[in-house]
């Protein structure tokens, strides 16, 4: 059987994950009458949740006597550590393009790393029946963009196809008749090449571990294409690492295939295809997988360094341990070291008290779905504030950089550029108007004025812009840039929260507790209208007398707190703050509780 491998690459919300789905439906990976959940490739409860795809995934279909298999990548550039591993295990790329929006940041990221590749890619102009779709506009974008990242010749003669992934169909002419998938099953049979290992069955086995997962029954699991030769289950092979050295020799307990939308044992590995296996102890992502006889490792993928790092605490509040089952600094200390083993974007480091963990990873959003999933899992926890990694070069220190794409009504562009430019020290590189009433800012700023910007940024935009950031590179530290500008309401006291003094409390300040709330000494309740702490009491009722008036009993009438969300509330905290998670809150609270100690805390500093 012909071997076909494809990725689907396309920036956030393009919709390859439902094109997906589509094309598992049509080959027939799936029966008339099987029970198929929507997004059948987003598998985890947050990727449904937010929309995103985490994780790459593959899975195969068959169309007439080709085995096509498709892996479905992220398309945050939080997750890219995946993506460039991924695109050296296919042969050809899939773009999708919003016919609406055009290529964006994203697809930028991925593209240059599928173009540097060699890989011929073929254009998919998604949602041409969205009212606003331009796909004139964004196939010459497209066209642009492939030009300005040093395509070939060949791969700028690239196929381009018209499709909706919802309704199902695509078709080489806009007017097409719209009735199914069949063109471009056919389009990636006859464009893309197959493997080139397919002509090395006769050499030894070797091949390059891209994706890491963990299986319950089976434990640590590669997956990888086969680069050569063929591997039966039981035999025994070694692992040698990017440099060549051996890590450790073992026996393959089972080899897996995607076959539609589950993997399925099989006898054998041959050359081209993309297997997983099991029963490796040390081996990682970026190592191979080889034949006894093999000496020379297959060149690898570096992984991209961490940009930024996070404390992991254990939650030392009063409220401790009312919520969550799991609050230990060694069972938070296990789980972390188990997420670092099948992520290898995440680095863990112990702290010398031993009570807490750095977390390093790629941004916001990566240590955001970590933190959430572990307090999915009944984990407790403090997260102090994301700082960002800084690296010295002869002898200067040197921090990262973030490729800003920014789409927003004319009316905001003023506020948007002043804040990026100001006070977060960034760069504007280009200013363009896009399409109607909306100009496109690019500006490079560094990661350290990012963090918290994105809650601001939809509040200055009335929540219509569009933002989307990119690592870009390193660049000499940019000197200090301004945090938080408000102070915070600090509770004085430990107990239940009283309506009547929250509302006395309102002139003060926005609230972030409701009425009822259990709060405790050190517990931040809001924000402060000036710039600095203020400790107040949200415990003190009304006093009570016999005298009765009319107008003294009005009615307290309470404005709705602010309910931050657990990646705003990360960055909400200043440097001496921390969030205390549980599976049923998110709190803020001070790194000290005792009043006394932080102001002695303050002055060391």
């Amino acid at each position: 059987m012909d071997i076909r491998n494809i990725a689907i690459i396309a920036h956030v919300d393009h919709g390859k994950t439902t094109l997906v789905d589509e094309l598992l439906k049509q080959s027939g990976a799936f029966r008339e009458n099987q029970a198929v959940s929507e997004r059948a490739m987003d598998s985890n409860d947050i990727e449904r949740e937010r929309g995103i795809t985490i994780l790459a995934k593959a899975t195969s279909v068959e169309w007439g006597n080709t085995r096509i298999n498709i892996v479905d990548t992220p398309g945050h550039a939080d997750f890219g550590g995946e993506v460039e591993r991924i695109l050296s295990m296919v042969d050809g790329v899939v773009l999708l393009v919003d016919a609406a929006e055009g290529p964006m940041p994203q697809t930028k990221f991925v593209t240059s790393k599928a173009l540097a590749l060699g890989l011929k890619p073929i254009v998919v102009l998604n949602k041409v029946d969205k009212p606003d779709a331009e796909p004139d506009r964004a196939l010459d974008e497209c066209f642009d963009l492939f030009a300005n990242l040093d395509a070939d010749e060949e791969q700028l003669d690239f196929p381009a196809m018209y499709a909706s992934g919802r309704s199902g169909w695509a078709d080489m002419e806009l007017d097409g008749p719209r009735k199914d998938l069949t063109a471009l099953f056919d389009l990636i049979v006859k464009h893309v090449p197959a493997p080139k290992q397919q002509a090395a069955k006769s050499e030894p086995f070797r091949m390059l571990a891209t994706t890491l997962s963990a299986d319950p029954f089976l434990g640590r699991i590669l997956t990888g294409r086969v680069e050569s030769g063929t591997l039966r289950a039981n035999e025994t092979v070694k692992a040698l690492s990017r440099k060549g050295d051996k890590i450790e020799q073992f026996r393959v307990s089972k080899i897996l295939a995607f076959r539609g939308l589950g993997q399925q044992p099989i006898e054998a590995a041959e050359a081209g295809d993309i297997v997983t296996l099991a029963g490796m102890s040390k081996a990682t992502v970026a190592d191979t997988i080889c034949d006894l006889s093999v000496e020379e490792p297959i060149p690898a993928q570096p992984i991209d360094p961490p940009t930024i790092t996070v404390t992991f605490g254990i939650n030392d509040s009063p409220l401790a341990g009312r919520d969550g089952k799991k609050v230990q600094s060694r069972v938070i200390r296990e789980r972390l070291m188990k997420e670092a083993e099948s992520n290898v974007a995440i680095r863990i480091d112990d702290t010398p008290g031993g009570d807490a963990f750095e977390v390093s990873g790629r941004g916001e959003l990566q240590m955001g779905v970590l933190i959430e999933n572990m307090r999915r899992e009944g984990f407790e926890l403090s997260i102090s504030r994301p700082q960002v990694i800084f690296k010295e070069e002869d002898g200067v220190r040197m921090e990262p950089v973030e490729e800003v794409t920014i789409d927003v009504d004319d009316e905001y562009t003023g506020a948007v550029v002043e804040k990026l430019t100001g006070a977060r020290k960034g760069d504007l590189v280009e200013m363009k108007p896009a399409g109607a009433g909306k100009t496109r800012i690019i500006a490079h700023v560094p990661s350290r004025g990012l963090i918290g910007y994105h809650g601001e940024f939809l509040t200055d935009t009335r929540g219509s812009g569009v933002l989307n950031r990119i690592f870009h590179g390193w660049t000499p530290h940019k000197g200090p840039i301004q945090g938080r500008r408000q102070g915070v309401l600090v509770s004085m006291e430990n107990g239940t929260t009283v309506a009547f003094a929250l509302w006395n409390l309102e002139d003060r300040g926005k609230m972030f507790v409701h009425p009822q709330a259990a709060v405790y000494e050190g517990m931040i309740i809001g924000e402060h209208s000036r710039d600095n702490d203020l400790e107040v009491n949200p415990l003190k009722g009304k006093k009570l007398t016999n005298v009765r008036a009319s107008g003294t009993d009005e009615a307290v009438r309470l404005t709705p707190p602010i309910e931050l969300s657990l990646e705003q509330a990360i960055a909400y905290i200043d440097d001496d703050e921390l969030v205390e998670v549980t599976p049923n809150a998110i709190r803020l609270r001070k790194r000290y509780l005792d009043p006394h100690e932080r102001k002695r805390q303050a002055r060391a500093s």
